[in-house]
């Protein structure tokens, strides 16, 4: 016993970020030797990722409640302004990166009907519907059922009436919030073996020639996720901050991304994101709003998702489709993927309106969803991996700058 906890100390001791790698490889060696156990051992996986999915509801409405209720306690200001600003221009600048790539690289689909079903919204006067139903939805229902943008509407009410409540109220909320991340970093602790879990199983159960048939499509959607990643958002944080942009982009996306392109949920990554702006010692005040919102509205990755198929399918139907008109409805169609909030497949499923709007028929659009679930293991990992980072990266950027422009004022 003795020799296996002295052979285990290096590994217990390392940075969270150099465990997950090391179960990431473990996982797939794993997979690779006995397929039949990596398959049963992806149980720890999804263990993981629904105690994620848990905790991060009840986190979104205490923490921005709790912050929201506090904010005249504590100093300075929130700064939510300009990081939305960002937001809204990422998710469009990423849209226009699909549409040049999609252009550059026209990509024809092999449309085939599988059994893959789906709910979709019919067009843009429905998906704002659901938008709105989601933000009157119940409180209870919407924390039980994962419906981020009631908990954002019920947190921020609840938290602008208690700004007026009573000094003990607010400070009970802050307990009550400082208890939860509390749990949520013990959850966090217990990635490596999360993703030990998911690794091994989805490499076991599908294998990289899984994709083999699809290798330029994925090439154009990876491709423009990491050209976003590494081109486009260290731009937008450099013409932000006017300092050297790698640095945090880095940070981001192993801290951030990695955890997130596991997981494959932004919302089950904003713990990490939390915790990533509390190290750096960034406002709370802004921190606890803008991670939970960008985590909701933030969707550069869904913008390349939905802009690169659509295109693929009226490539592959001869269609010929107008640049503004493709960058135009494409952004909107990534502007309202929260409608489809808990409806599984994401992104994917704002593709039939995207469709849609190209003419293309609900029939042909739901084969191109098909083709989005058959690549999702990449595709979906990706784009998590692109939305949550971002998240964490805009909001580092913003708090740098305003701490910036008070050091100036200050001298």
């Amino acid at each position: 016993m003795k020799r296996v906890f002295n052979f285990a100390m290096p590994f217990l001791q390392a940075s969270l970020v150099k465990q997950i790698l090391i179960a990431l490889v473990l996982g797939i060696i794993l997979a690779l030797v006995f397929p039949a156990v990596a398959v049963e051992v992806g149980f720890l996986g999804k263990v993981f990722v629904t105690a994620l999915k848990a905790v991060a509801p009840v986190l979104v409405f205490v923490l921005v409640m709790s912050s929201i209720a506090n904010q005249d306690l504590q100093a300075g200001n929130t700064h939510i302004k300009p990081i939305l600003v960002m937001y809204l221009v990422g998710t469009f600048a990423a849209a226009v990166v699909a549409v040049i790539a999609s252009f550059l690289f026209p990509t024809e689909l092999l449309l085939v009907t599988t059994g893959a079903t789906a709910t979709v919204p019919g067009g843009i006067t429905e998906v704002l519907e659901n938008v709105i139903l989601n933000v009157v939805d119940n409180p209870v229902h919407a924390i039980a059922s994962g419906n981020y943008i009631g908990i954002l509407a019920w947190a921020i009410a609840m938290g602008v009436v208690l700004r007026h409540g009573k000094d003990s109220t607010r400070e009970v909320l802050s307990d009550v919030a400082t208890g939860v991340e509390f749990v949520v970093r013990i959850v966090i602790r217990f990635a490596p073996i999360g993703i030990f879990g998911l690794v091994s199983s989805t490499f076991a159960s599908t294998g990289p020639e899984v994709f083999v048939g699809y290798l330029q499509l994925l090439a154009v959607l990876l491709g423009s996720m990491i050209f976003v990643a590494l081109v486009v958002n260290p731009l937008m944080v450099w013409f932000c901050t006017h300092d050297n942009p790698y640095p945090d982009t880095i940070l981001t996306l192993r801290e951030s991304g990695v955890n997130a392109f596991f997981t494959r949920s932004s919302a089950a990554n904003i713990p990490v994101n939390l915790e990533i702006c509390r190290r750096l010692n960034l406002p709370e005040a802004t921190y606890s709003i803008s991670i939970p919102i960008g985590a909701t509205i933030n969707m550069g990755g869904a913008a390349i998702t939905i802009t690169v198929l659509a295109l693929s399918a009226a490539y592959s139907l001869g269609i010929q489709v107008d640049v503004a008109a493709a960058i135009f409805l494409s952004f909107v169609a990534a502007l309202c993927a929260c409608g489809a909030s808990g409806v599984p497949g994401g992104s994917l499923m704002l593709i039939p309106l995207a469709c849609g709007l190209f003419g293309i028929d609900q029939s042909t659009a739901m084969q191109v969803v098909a083709v989005g679930f058959i690549i999702g293991v990449l595709q979906d990992s990706a784009e998590t991996a692109l939305n949550s980072s971002c998240d964490a990266l805009f909001t580092i950027a913003v708090c740098k700058r305003a701490q910036r422009l008070e050091e100036a004022q200050a001298d």
